[in-house]
């Protein structure tokens, strides 16, 4: 023990000895440093200077000059350090002050709710929990109560004073769930094999069949207009392919039927009731309103879109999804603001998301009206005339897949196959040829939406030609329907040799199939 404690002292000794060096090290730096080396030299220049001539003494001024600046620069470094350090002290001791007072004001918080809780429960009482009334239930900021038999029930919970009952539920149901996608390796697959994985999914999964082209049609429609138009006779899988695309992603698809009634917005997303102080949401509000808070693929089905007049109630939304800046996208729902109305919206705004697509269904018969041009130039129209022969699929899963990969995805589609200015020069020729003949222009609006979905079509696995042939056909050759064809007949023919001069015989087949079929019809 003795042997131990002689050594322990003398490391003890030895090592205070070097801290104390140490600092007289440091303290004999600093001193030489600032005090005695610059009187050593003072005195060195005191000696030589009378030796100087007039070179010597502008070198030494030079000399003289470069040590102050490079001095000074060393001090204002330590300086502007030391003063970085003091800031940073004082922002650490200032966030730990206000995690302390934000502890403090969750604590007061949650001794308010319960306070307010007592409160409620007491009001309750003095009414009498046995005749609790759907009056009594508004006059204390709840909604009115109903049972499964239609009678009172005081057990059920009172809803929160919201005007917004429905968008507040989603508040709370994404409030207490995690909703987080996760894609796995085998979902990080390219626009052809989405297209194939989802015609297995839909063949072995639902029984429902798709031909190679209708799918890529519609990721690039996706992939270029927020609206797309399903056409056709019936049965042939329109309200269907929108349903199984949300079985697909994950996330099924908000089916909202359209109403011959409509005339205007309110009819769709809902009005305020001045009467009740409550709005009157409907499923379409509810639904978009969930997709603010997904990071998937959202589809929302207006099916029969076209029993109301589409530029009537759906007017708000053509006409924002025509700004660039996708932040302007803003549907008001309420002019005024309450405390206690839905989290996401903003000033009485809902802002529509970027991971929701608008899936019209369509038919033409005597109880519809015509979709104007104002919403096919918007949209991207897809005929589904006829139905895919089955095919015996292997068994395929659905896929994880989040907005930003699917935008990722035909993004860089669209930047790996852009029209070829040859095709362009053609595209030109086929405008010019049409606004002299038929008066009918492709458009800044058309001309965009081209260069957008033919990229991707390719990107899918598609012809660039049969693209363009396809939204060529929707986008300008269906205008010919409103014309006065009997006088255009010679004008038609011209174009499908135009068409076969461009792009080759029969290479724009769906589109001469379509003049000829018009042609013949009167």
């Amino acid at each position: 023990m003795t042997a131990f404690s002689n050594y322990f002292l003398n490391y003890l000794k030895t090592l205070l000895e070097n801290v104390g060096n140490l600092f007289v090290y440091l303290w004999n730096i600093i001193s030489h440093i600032f005090w005695l080396d610059p009187l050593q030299y003072f005195q060195q220049l005191i000696h030589n200077w009378g030796n100087f001539g007039f070179l010597d003494w502008l070198f030494e001024l030079l000399a003289i000059v470069v040590n102050v600046a490079f001095f000074g620069f060393l001090l204002l470094r330590i300086i502007q350090l030391i003063r970085k350090y003091v800031r940073f002290v004082r922002r650490e001791i200032e966030k730990d002050a206000l995690l302390e007072e934000i502890a403090e004001l969750n604590k007061r918080t949650a001794e308010l709710v319960d306070e307010k809780n007592k409160i409620l429960a007491l009001k309750m009482t003095n009414m009498g929990i046995g005749t609790f009334s759907n009056e009594t239930a508004e006059q204390i900021g709840g909604q009115p109560i109903k049972s499964v038999d239609g009678k009172k029930d005081a057990k059920k919970e009172v809803v929160s004073n919201s005007r917004f009952s429905k968008l507040t539920a989603v508040d709370e149901k994404y409030e207490t769930e995690v909703h987080a996608i996760i894609m796995e390796d085998e979902d990080r697959i390219n626009l052809p094999q989405l297209v194939d994985r989802f015609i297995y999914f839909a063949a072995s999964q639902l029984h429902l069949y798709y031909s190679p082209k209708v799918i890529r049609t519609f990721f690039a429609g996706l992939a270029t207009s927020k609206i797309i138009i399903l056409e056709g006779i019936s049965g042939t899988g329109k309200t269907s392919l929108p349903y199984a695309m949300g079985r697909f992603f994950k996330n099924p698809a908000a089916i909202c039927s359209v109403q011959p009634s409509w005339r205007d917005r309110a009819e769709m997303i809902g009005y305020f009731n001045e009467f009740t102080k409550r709005f009157n949401e409907t499923d379409f509000l509810k639904a978009l309103y969930e997709t603010t808070y997904r990071e998937d693929i959202n589809l929302i089905i207006l099916d029969e879109m076209n029993l109301a007049r589409i530029e009537y109630y759906f007017a708000d939304f053509l006409s924002i999804m025509e700004m660039p800046n996708v932040d302007e996208w803003l549907i008001d729902i309420v002019p005024d603001v309450w405390s206690t109305d839905p989290k996401h919206l903003v000033e009485g705004k809902l802002l529509v998301p970027q991971n929701v697509w608008f899936i019209g269904t369509a038919n033409r018969d005597d109880s519809t009206y015509t979709i104007t041009d104002k919403v096919y130039d918007r949209a991207v129209s897809i005929e589904m005339n006829n139905r895919a022969d089955p095919i015996d699929a292997p068994y395929t899963e659905a896929i994880d897949m989040t907005y930003d990969y699917f935008y990722e995805l035909c993004t860089n589609g669209q930047q790996q196959n852009p029209l070829s200015e040859k095709l362009l020069d053609k595209l030109s020729t086929l405008d010019e040829f049409v606004a002299q003949h038929f008066k009918i222009t492709f458009g800044n609006r058309i001309l965009k939406q081209i260069k957008l979905f033919v990229p991707a079509y390719v990107a899918c696995g598609g012809d660039e030609v049969d693209g363009l042939d396809y939204i060529v056909l929707r986008k300008i050759f269906r205008k010919f329907e409103t014309l006065n064809i009997a006088f255009l007949k010679d004008d038609i023919s011209q174009l499908i040799n135009l068409l076969d001069k461009l792009f080759g015989k029969n290479a724009f087949a769906e589109s001469i199939d379509f003049l000829h079929e018009l042609v013949k019809n009167y």
